[in-house]
Formats: C-alpha cells, sequence, structure tokens
C-alpha cells in the first residue's frame, strides 16, 4: 500500500490503520490551513481502498482502530461508504472503531437515516473542525460554515449515536476578536456537547493567505499569556458536563486535560499557575 502525499490524522489516531478513501480536501479554502495544498482533491476508486485494505489485512495480524483519511471521509456517497464499511468489518472482525474527519457541509447532506445506517455499519467517530463559534472569525478565515451550521451537523451526527470530536484554535480570532472567539466557542461546545473537544492553538505557515496577514499586520497574533487568558475565558463560560476536554496538542503552549465541567477548576489553576510562573512550552518544542 502506498499514500498518496502527506497523510494527517488527528493525534488521538496515532496507532490506528490509516486508509486514503479520498485525496485531499474538497474545499481547501482556509486561510490559515497548509494541510491539503498539494493535493487536487478526489475520491479513490473503491477497489482500490478495498485492494488496501485486503493488503493490510494480510500484513497486521491484529487492527484495533482504523481512520479514514483524507479530509472528506463523508462527502463520499452513502452506499459507497456502506460498502467500504462493511469490508473493513468483514476483514477486520477485531477492529473496534473507524473514524474520519467530517465537514459539517458533508454531514449536512447526509439525511438522519444514512447517518444512522453508518454508525449501524461501523463508523464509531467524526472529527469536526469547529476552529471558531464565531461567525465573524469564521467568515475571516473562509471556514465556508457558520457556527449555526456547525451546531446543527454535530447534533444530528450525535442524533444518529455517531460520536463527535470537536476541535477548536486558540488565538483563531486574533487581537481583535479574542473575546467573542472564547465566548462563542464555549456557546457552541455548550449546545453540542461534544464527547471529545480540543484546542489547538494557531501556528502561521509562510504561503497561507493568513501568513501575509499577519505580515501587513491586518492579523495580530496574540502572545503566550493572551492565548492562556482566551482559554480561561472559555472554560469559565463553557457548560458540557461529560465532554472530554483537551488541550496537549504540540501547538499548545500548556497542556491540559480533564472532564468538562469537573475539571474546570483545576484546569484554570493549571493555567494561573503557568501564567504565574511563565512557564510555557518554548517554540521550538511546538513545531508540527
Amino acid at each position: 500500500m502506498r499514500y498518496e502525499g502527506i497523510v494527517y490524522r488527528p493525534p488521538s489516531e496515532a496507532r490506528s490503520l490509516i486508509i486514503q478513501l479520498t485525496i485531499g480536501c474538497a474545499r481547501n479554502t482556509c486561510t490559515f490551513c497548509t494541510m491539503y495544498k498539494q493535493k487536487n482533491f478526489r475520491i479513490r476508486k473503491l477497489e482500490d481502498v478495498v485492494r488496501d485494505l485486503k493488503e493490510c489485512r494480510d500484513t497486521y495480524s491484529y487492527v484495533r482502530r482504523i481512520f479514514l483519511a483524507d479530509g472528506d471521509a463523508l462527502i463520499v456517497k452513502t452506499p459507497d461508504l456502506l460498502y467500504i464499511l462493511s469490508e473493513i468489518r468483514r476483514l477486520f472482525p477485531e477492529c473496534e472503531r473507524v473514524t474520519s474527519y467530517g465537514a459539517p457541509a458533508d454531514v449536512l447532506l447526509k439525511t438522519p437515516e444514512e447517518l444512522l445506517q453508518l454508525h449501524k455499519a461501523g463508523l464509531d467517530m467524526v472529527y469536526i473542525g469547529a476552529e471558531s463559534g464565531d461567525n465573524e472569525v469564521l467568515k475571516n478565515i473562509r471556514k465556508g460554515v457558520t457556527a449555526e451550521e456547525t451546531v446543527e451537523a454535530c447534533l444530528k451526527l450525535k442524533k444518529a449515536g455517531i460520536k463527535v470530536s470537536m476541535m477548536l484554535i486558540s488565538g483563531m480570532g486574533s487581537r481583535v476578536r479574542s473575546k467573542e472567539h472564547a465566548l462563542a466557542s464555549a456557546k457552541i461546545t455548550s449546545l453540542i456537547k461534544p464527547e471529545y473537544v480540543s484546542f489547538l492553538t494557531l501556528r502561521v505557515y509562510p504561503g497561507t493567505p493568513l501568513y501575509d496577514q499577519v505580515k501587513s499586520g491586518k492579523f495580530q497574533r496574540m502572545s503566550p499569556m493572551e492565548l492562556l487568558d482566551e482559554l480561561k475565558l472559555f472554560l469559565k463560560n463553557v457548560d458540557s458536563e461529560g465532554s472530554v476536554f483537551r488541550s496537549n496538542h504540540a501547538s499548545n503552549y500548556v497542556d491540559l486535560g480533564g472532564d468538562l465541567n469537573r475539571d474546570i477548576p483545576k484546569m484554570l489553576a493549571q493555567i494561573e499557575e503557568a501564567e504565574a510562573d511563565h512557564d510555557f512550552k518554548p517554540d521550538f518544542m511546538r513545531g508540527l
């Protein structure tokens, strides 16, 4: 099996078998993202995907988890997705879960019945890159989706029994809309109550529109202290009892983890201690 281009996956899928069902990202408009810029989006032929699955079955004696890459597995037609999921179940009966990235627009195109079928066929969880709950921020980064659509898509997944792992990005609102970004992100998290919610910290890469905005002064990057204050504002306003919260990505200045809402006081105390001591992860350790 050969992967096409660089393959990306969520941190929690580090030990998963990664199968490319699609190549690249169907939208690929976000101003901050570099992930799939070298790929032209397409859906792979099903026979090629199945060939990869069979080759992996011959290679690995035990596969616990499978992640369907690249960025838009849910854009695949439901009958084709069901076929791939059935092949996974046939070839890897020991597999405990199948996951994928999912754009809110792709989820909204599926009927409730289709999502229920996908869940019954083995799709256990979908990773949603919400980035922010603030519509002005989403417009500025060309996300192509509103906060309301993200909420609708996530609730639709949950109603079908599919878990939601939602990702947000500290600093995405810049200094100008940091407060709005934090409060609106807390609002959509509270409405969705995802099984998992994580914060990454914004990294700015050359070659992206965001990089040009930073260079021109249009986008104001935030200091570690400002980013942590933003995260504190989120934690003080979120109400998502039972959600597993993580802010321990390589990009984060301070690693946090706990369960909402129970561990919010503990995490706030950790942030305040880090701020008091200026104990932030150095930039050379934050590379991705």
